[in-house]
């Protein structure tokens, strides 16, 4: 992996904050967050947590060690987003796909996200932070749903930002849900087939008041959507970077910003070439 290089420059930068919101706490290192314009500061950042099994496999671990690893490496990004004054944050914890894990892997991870969910809550809520959920209730454990839910509620005036939990997500199952619910529509006459468009489809998703994705940030170095927010992220820009969740924080989350800041984003138009 490429060493560590930060701009320690800048200061928190955190819209809808109060007298009552706690500050996040400053990263270890003493790293501040990079001097991005607030322009060029992206809207919603979407994440793929990989490679905790690989971090676990590497130290003779089970791969579940690399899961509770994870859980800091979520919790510093959260940290480093609220400093660098990002609004909505995603975050891919469990896919519609990973049934397809071992049993005890799928418990495992069941588990571990109610319990962090109910072990963070707390926290997330005193800087501010609104909690929502996106995916399938479906085969969920009740009791996951239930500290969702909670989470949820107990957030739900908050300002600072929005983090999505995308738990039993899929991109296509959720398009496909949201395909359902608009032909329910149709054929009970609140909806004109003829009127239907992307900003309609839109709606019907899970959360469609939450912006589409300015940044898709990827661990571990693979490089792919692995069916995450495919509708979100249509115009998404693409920052893969090759460390293993467990070892990922908020500078490495600084990185992906300073990188979506360079970008030129034309959502498929063009300046014509000076001849």
């Amino acid at each position: 992996m490429a060493p560590r290089t930060r701009n320690t420059l800048s200061s928190t930068r955190r819209e809808g904050a109060s007298l009552n919101v706690r500050p996040p706490s400053p990263h270890p290192s003493g790293a501040t967050p990079p001097p991005i314009p607030r322009d060029l500061v992206p809207r919603h950042v979407a994440i793929v947590m990989d490679g905790n099994g690989r971090w676990a496999k590497a130290r003779g671990l089970p791969r579940t060690e690399g899961h509770k690893a994870g859980e800091a490496s979520l919790f510093d990004v959260i940290e480093g987003a609220l400093e660098l004054g990002i609004p909505y944050l995603s975050a891919y914890a469990f896919s519609t796909e990973n049934w397809k894990r071992s049993p005890d892997e799928v418990r495992f991870l069941m588990g571990f996200n109610r319990d962090v969910i109910r072990r963070r809550r707390d926290e997330l809520n005193a800087m501010g932070v609104r909690v929502r959920w996106a995916g399938r209730p479906g085969r969920l454990w009740k009791s996951v749903i239930d500290e969702l839910r909670a989470a949820e509620e107990m957030t739900v005036g908050n300002r600072t930002l929005t983090l999505q939990f995308c738990v039993n997500y899929g991109g296509r199952a959720e398009i496909a849900d949201a395909a359902v619910k608009l032909a329910g529509d149709i054929a009970a006459g609140r909806v004109k087939p003829s009127k239907v468009d992307e900003k309609v489809f839109a709606r019907y998703l899970d959360e469609p008041d939450i912006p589409e994705v300015d940044l898709f940030v990827r661990s571990s170095g693979e490089q792919r959507f692995s069916n995450f927010l495919l509708w979100q992220s249509a115009y998404a820009e693409m920052v893969f970077l090759d460390r293993l969740w467990p070892d990922f924080d908020r500078r490495d989350l600084w990185e992906a910003c300073e990188t979506y800041a360079k970008r030129d984003r034309r959502y498929g138009g063009a300046v014509p070439n000076k001849v």
